[in-house]
């Protein structure tokens, strides 16, 4: 339990890195914001299928753990945007309200996996896994 709890408090530090990132950036690209969220593209965020795809991978997910799996990750995604927009909020009060959304969709991932599934994503926890976290420049990947 310990692991995974310090896997979100990690996870929410870099998104307050790269929000604080993504902020600076923002008003000197404004223009350039603009583009990258009209394409779908949110440099602070991994996008739902980055992060099933990894889970996918790492954790050997069969196809109806994926679809449990994926409305999770897209609440945790949606939530954590809305969190990051309100402008009113400091980044501790960020981290504040995304660190236990952080918690609850771990919790109901955990509940959908076997235990190996689960041995197998508390190592993976320990370990560096930047495509969980998004880009801490602040920058967009170029379109592959």
């Amino acid at each position: 339990m310990n692991r995974y709890r310090f896997f979100f408090f990690m996870l929410g530090t870099t998104l307050i890195f790269a929000l604080a990132t993504r902020a600076q950036q923002a008003a000197t690209t404004a223009g350039s914001a603009a583009q990258n969220k009209k394409s779908g593209q949110d440099a602070g965020l991994p996008q739902v299928e980055t992060q099933l795809t990894v889970l996918t991978e790492k954790l050997s997910l069969t196809s109806e753990q994926q679809n449990e799996i994926k409305p999770i990750l897209k609440e945790l995604h949606d939530t954590t945007e809305r969190i990051t927009q309100d402008k009113n909020l400091s980044d501790e009060e960020r981290l504040a309200k995304v660190r236990p959304q952080r918690y609850k969709a771990d919790e109901r991932i955990r509940a959908i996996l076997s235990y190996d599934q689960k041995k197998k994503l508390d190592q993976y926890e320990q370990g560096p896994h930047p495509e969980m976290h998004g880009n801490l420049s602040g920058a967009t990947s170029p379109k592959q």
